[in-house]
């Protein structure tokens, strides 16, 4: 699996501007236990470089796309890290295993609850799981060093500007963008990467191409 995701970021190199991944996530990917977050029906499947289903109409990440966000977003050793979209809480487990405090917020009860349950069984002691609306994010535990959204937005939901950290990162899939080398694929989503400077001030590059539920909750549309 680890050797499909360093094939395919080694592919996207001039779209993610290098030509591979910090080892540590690398390291990271690796020690997560894949198979321990999907159904029993997908777990002959679970170290495939592709997403699965997980119920509920939702999917686990491609290994490839947890892999480049957690780069991306410079994780590392005692980072605070918002996670927008539990899901099944593989992407909140890679970003504990580099380190980081997580406060990870799933909008359905379902796989919150199934998440939670997941992470604390295998040791996660490190991820504050919570059900409830993404977009708002989590204002008690921030700022934050970096925040992960693994659902698409048609926007930057304001919410989750407010409580990244100066300095700090944000990943986003957005709605109706296209990546400069792929322009002649036409309107999509993209993922993106957000700067904030020290005086607030916002810096965005456009990634890659990715394909993502949408983003859903109260505040989504705010």
């Amino acid at each position: 699996m680890v050797a499909a995701v360093v094939e395919e970021v080694a592919a996207v190199a001039d779209w993610l501007g290098k030509r591979g991944l910090d080892k540590k996530v690398l390291d990271a990917l690796a020690r997560v236990p894949r198979h321990r977050f999907v159904p029993m029906m997908e777990q002959a499947a679970a170290y495939e470089n592709r997403p699965l289903p997980i119920g509920e109409r939702q999917t686990i990440s491609q290994p490839f796309i947890v892999a480049a966000m957690s780069d991306q977003a410079q994780v590392k050793e005692g980072s605070r890290v918002l996670e927008v979209g539990t899901g099944c809480g593989y992407q909140a487990a890679v970003l504990a295993e580099l380190g980081a405090e997580v406060f990870t917020l799933e909008v359905i009860p379902a796989l919150a609850k199934q998440a939670a349950a997941r992470l604390k069984d295998l040791g996660y002691a490190k991820v504050h799981c919570r059900q409830g609306d993404g977009a708002a994010g989590w204002p008690e535990a921030a700022p934050f060093d970096a925040i992960l959204v693994t659902a698409a937005a048609e926007h930057i939901p304001r919410a989750l500007i407010e409580q990244l950290a100066p300095g700090g990162r944000m990943i986003i899939p957005l709605e109706d963008e296209t990546p400069g080398p792929a322009h002649w694929l036409g309107p999509q989503q993209a993922l993106v990467r957000i700067d904030k400077a020290a005086d607030g001030r916002l810096r965005e590059k456009v990634l890659l191409p990715v394909a993502f539920v949408p983003l859903t909750g109260p505040s989504a549309k705010a």
